[in-house]
This record gives structure tokens, C-alpha cells and sequence, in this order.
């Protein structure tokens, strides 16, 4: 596990960074970032880098740029910036490999509507359609069928957002999904085995914890746009008791490809 920047005992926010070994409990120092920050935003890439975006620095200012961390040289490197400073966001891994970055807080303090993709080939960001509503502080998670669950947070006027969204990587479009009958933010977005993804605690307007919780269930578990899927390998074989990794290519009405979180299929 990677543990990345944050503030010390004194306030201070710090460029240093720790590797938590679970098999030994132990926490040994890594490479630097470059740049200290905080309530920045830490996203595991399907190359096993780990892209470091946004937050705010000892100044007090917010960041656009990212770095790259690299498990192999224990190194941090700088990668293309955002379009808007930001923290605190959202970064979520969607199935075709980018990382979408939404809402947060700009450099004047006022909550975001803004997203954008981050392409790890390109190592740039390019902007997206915008959130309905603006917000910071907010949960998401990425959907078995592809689309990203926005919930939570709070708008410019520091109230929570009880609007949920859903991010449609095909369309590149934000749309509203319902509203929880609780809004908070700095909650939680799991989601679960069976697709529906859990919302729960946060804090109110007034900085009282909240202890309620709310489902949401996605309308369908199929990616928008899905043609056909192709699973590898093909012609499988394995020992009594073995195991077998399958992965599902998703192909779409864009001629676009991606790698799909989970499917359903029956003999």
C-alpha cells in the first residue's frame, strides 16, 4: 500500500511518501513527490502506476499538476497537468483505462462542476462534461456496467448535495440519478457484490457526523453503447482444484474496446 503527502502533527504538508508491507506490518519510506500536497487525490493506473493529482500545498494554494509514482524505481514523476486546480475531487479508473477527475474546489475556494480524462498513453487531461452540480467532498464508484456514481458532497454555498449522478464514459455526459434522503459529504460510495453500491456516513452542514446510509441500484448492469463481448481465453483447461484468471473484452457501437469490471454469463 501507498501512503502519499498529507500534513504532519504541526500542520505541515508533506512531499514524502511510505510503502505499508502487510505481510510484514511494516511501513518503509519511498521516493518523494515533487510537489508536497494534500487532499489530493490517488488513483491505481492498469500499468501499476499510481497517479497523484491535485490537492493544495503548504501555502495554502491548490495544484493542477500530477505526478506518477512507479513501483519499480520507487520514484515520482511529474505527468501533464489538469486544465482546473483542484482538491478535494474525485479521481475514479474507468474500464477503457483513463482516469476521470471531477469536481473539488478551484483556486478561488468555490466548488467545481468541471471533470476531465486523464489518458495515461498521452499523459495529458482533457475536459469532459460537467457535473450538474457543483461539488466538493463528494463519493464515487465506478459501476459494473461502466458508468460512474457521483453522490455527496457540498455545493459553492457549503450546503450538501442530496443530487446524485452518473458519469456516461461513452457519451462523455453527466446525468442526474435520484437524490439520497440524507446529503452529506466526505462519505463513502462502496460498491458491492451485487452491483448496487452502498453511500454511507459523511458529515452535514453544520460538521455533525452522520450515521445514515442509503442503496443505489443502477437501472441496468450493461454498459451503454455494449455490442459484444469476447471472453479469453477461449478454450480453457486447468488442474482439479486450479484456478482460472478470465478476461472480458467489451466492444462498442464506436468500434471502442474495453475491458470489463465483471460479467454475467450461463452455460
Amino acid at each position: 500500500m501507498l501512503l502519499v503527502g498529507g500534513a504532519d502533527n504541526s500542520g505541515n504538508i508533506l512531499a514524502t511518501a511510505e510503502l505499508y508491507d502487510p505481510s510484514q506490518g511494516t511501513f518503509t519510506p519511498t521516493g518523494n513527490l515533487n510537489a508536497a500536497r494534500q487532499s489530493h487525490t490517488a488513483t491505481l493506473l492498469n500499468s501499476g502506476k499510481v497517479l497523484i493529482a491535485g490537492g493544495k500545498d503548504n501555502s495554502g494554494s491548490v495544484l493542477a499538476s500530477a505526478e506518477l509514482y512507479d513501483p519499480t524505481t520507487g520514484t515520482f514523476t511529474l505527468t501533464g497537468s489538469m486544465n482546473t486546480a483542484r482538491d478535494p475531487q474525485t479521481a475514479t479508473l474507468l474500464n477503457n483505462g483513463t482516469v476521470l477527475v471531477a469536481g473539488g474546489l478551484d483556486a478561488n475556494h468555490s466548488a467545481l462542476a468541471s471533470a476531465e480524462l486523464y489518458d495515461p498513453n498521452a499523459g495529458t487531461f482533457t475536459l469532459t462534461g460537467s457535473l450538474n452540480d457543483a461539488r466538493q467532498s463528494q463519493a464515487a464508484a465506478l459501476l459494473n456496467n461502466g458508468t460512474v456514481l457521483v453522490a455527496g458532497g457540498y455545493g459553492s454555498s457549503g450546503s450538501p448535495v442530496s443530487v446524485t449522478e452518473l458519469y456516461d464514459p461513452v457519451a462523455g455526459t453527466f446525468a442526474v440519478a435520484g437524490s439520497v434522503n440524507t446529503a452529506g459529504g466526505s462519505l463513502t460510495a462502496t460498491l458491492l457484490n451485487n452491483g448496487s453500491v452502498l453511500i454511507a456516513g459523511g458529515t452535514d452542514s453544520n460538521g455533525n457526523v452522520l450515521a445514515s446510509a442509503a442503496l443505489y441500484q443502477p437501472s441496468t448492469l450493461t454498459p451503454p453503447g455494449l455490442v459484444s463481448i469476447s471472453v479469453t481465453p477461449l478454450n480453457p483447461s486447468m488442474l482439479v482444484g486450479g484456478t482460472q484468471q478470465f478476461i472480458a473484452t467489451g466492444t462498442f457501437s464506436d468500434n471502442s474496446t474495453q475491458t470489463l469490471a465483471s460479467v454475467t454469463w450461463s452455460p
